[in-house]
């Protein structure tokens, strides 16, 4: 057996990896050797389904997309050099939002590292580049340790805060025979568990809280049930933040959802005496996106992470535990219900959250009226749909505006590294992901420029994703910002093509709308066979929901 035909073993049969996304290269051949059979809709072979995007950036993000949806890492096969400063940016995004993503990548002969010799692809000290956006970056120099390095990659996958992990494995090394593993089973890891008197003490405050905060990050989101136990028995509002957006269930009315930047919000956090934060960095893009530093605390603040580094980060905690944010909710749900005999505190809670949400007028604000129908719509015609976002105007408004049934079905790349191009491949990877269930990807008609050639990987694979382009001619965040900063605008009024023009080349299904009833028209519409796209003009669809 050669080291690449044991790398698919592995990751077939002990790490249930069904899917790949990459770019074949004349340094990665050998890996292809060990997928042959597995490319397309065939799962004879390998098993494993070979995705191609056109950019190793696609590669990422779609792995990305797939990560979310399932809570499995998405897997990558990039050559040496170009391939990995190409994934270098969609491994930044999933580094900011803990995201699990396996990319293996080759590199240039072990005798030549370093040496400079204007190899094909070479990369000086491709490794020590990667492991800057990753959780760490090996290089294999033994074939027979790839069981253990790989192991390694699953283990941070599996106990630890999740995010990119690069292995590099030499060209001389892929047909290197190797010796049977000793092990090929999976290490089971149970993630860290809240220290008793810690949750005790936890408990203690939030029982005792007169005006309680709760704070749920993404961390959270495979715990819904003891979320909700938890916020229901504390009658607390809670703040769901982006990523952990869907983990109550639709408007719940305790969720304040990801609305910690605005005013009413932050006067909730202000006067709260005791704030619960678990699996959330408190971090800028969910707690402060208008970057005056207004989101703050004066109550006691309890924070629960499974990455103890990121207990010091941010905001000082009174009380910090390093735990599992899913055990962690279990163990405090469980506990209050035995404190309080199954029942349910009373301080408010539900009051106060819809007095912070009134307050708020969403719906009424100029900045997002016109997008209340266009979410509406979506609801209505595609009820429980996946929704996937670029850095656009449509994804800034759900953010506020969305609220989804269960978790790990909205997110977007507004958050922590904040990319452009993200929408498009990581609804694809999210289609992959979950078959059964709809996928918009909400993108700009700037923004999508950046990925716009994966629509040919989409029409590929026949993924019936959704690309709803706001079109608005060029960066309109931008022009903002350049217009309240007095600064001229330069480089942002930007030339568009003819996105229907450009669909059908790609052979993809493409309409033009104005207004809520067209944009439902066309999804009643859609193939299903294949992604559609569906171009919104602006200033048309302002002019309509005046």
């Amino acid at each position: 057996m050669t080291c690449a035909e044991l790398l698919i073993r592995l990751l077939r049969d002990t790490y249930d990896v069904d899917t790949v996304f990459g770019i074949p290269g004349v340094h990665t051949i050998e890996l292809y050797r060990g997928l042959e059979g597995g490319n397309g809709h065939d799962r004879q072979g390998s098993g494993i389904r070979h995705v191609t995007p056109r950019h190793e950036q696609g590669a990422g993000f779609m792995a990305d997309g797939y990560a979310r949806t399932t809570g499995k890492p998405g897997v990558c096969f990039i050559i040496t050099g170009p391939g990995m400063t190409n994934i270098a940016t969609a491994m930044g995004q999933a580094l900011a939002d803990s995201v699990p993503m396996l990319v293996i990548s080759s590199v240039n002969r072990r005798d030549t590292l370093g040496r400079g010799q204007g190899r094909l692809h070479e990369l000086p000290g491709q490794r020590e580049l990667m492991a800057g956006v990753s959780r760490f970056s090996h290089t294999l120099l033994d074939p027979n340790g790839l069981g253990e390095v790989l192991a390694r990659a699953f283990a941070v996958f599996d106990g630890a805060r999740p995010g990119p992990v690069h292995i590099e494995i030499p060209i001389d090394l892929f047909d290197a025979p190797v010796s049977e593993p000793v092990s090929t089973r999976r290490t089971a890891l149970a993630k860290a568990a809240p220290a008793p008197a810690a949750l005790e003490q936890a408990l203690d405050w939030l029982v005792d809280a007169k005006r309680p905060l709760v704070l749920l990050g993404g961390g959270c989101v495979d715990a819904p049930d003891a979320a909700r136990r938890l916020v229901e028995s504390l009658d607390a509002p809670t703040v769901t933040t982006i990523n952990a957006k869907g983990l109550l269930g639709r408007d719940h009315p305790l969720d304040l959802g990801a609305n910690a930047s605005l005013p009413a919000v932050r006067e909730l956090a202000h006067e709260a005496d005791v704030v619960l934060a678990i699996g959330t960095e408190l971090g800028e893009t969910d707690y402060d996106v208008v970057f005056d530093d207004g989101f703050t605390l004066e109550g006691r603040l309890i924070r629960i992470d499974l990455d103890p580094e990121q207990l010091a980060r941010n905001q000082h905690a009174d009380l910090a535990l390093v735990a599992d944010a899913a055990s962690s909710l279990e163990a405090l749900a469980t506990g209050c219900d035995q404190r309080l005999g199954g029942e349910r505190l009373s301080r408010d809670g539900h009051k106060r959250t819809h007095d912070a949400l009134s307050a708020l007028a969403l719906a009424e604000d100029p900045a997002f009226r016109p997008y209340v129908p266009l979410f509406d719509t979506l609801r209505e015609s595609l009820p429980g749909a996946i929704l996937v976002g670029d850095s656009c105007a449509t994804t800034y408004a759900a953010n506020h505006l969305v609220s989804q049934d269960a978790p790990r079905r909205f997110f977007n790349a507004s958050t922590g590294y904040g990319t452009l191009g993200y929408g498009l491949p990581a609804a694809m990877g999210a289609s992959l992901g979950q078959p059964d269930l709809p996928v918009v990807a909400l993108v700009g008609d700037g923004g999508v420029m950046f990925t716009l050639t994966e629509l040919a990987c989409a029409v590929e694979e026949r993924l019936p994703v959704i690309v709803l382009l706001w079109h608005n001619q060029g960066y309109e965040e931008i022009r903002r910002f350049m217009d309240n900063a007095g600064v001229t605008r330069l480089g942002v009024d930007i030339q568009a093509p003819d996105f229907q023009t450009l669909a059908a080349g790609f052979g993809c299904a493409a309409t033009r709308v104005g207004n809520p009833a067209g944009l439902a028209r066309a999804i009643a519409h859609r193939p299903e066979d294949g992604p559609m796209l569906i171009e919104i003009d602006a200033t048309a669809w302002n002019a309509a929901v005046a």
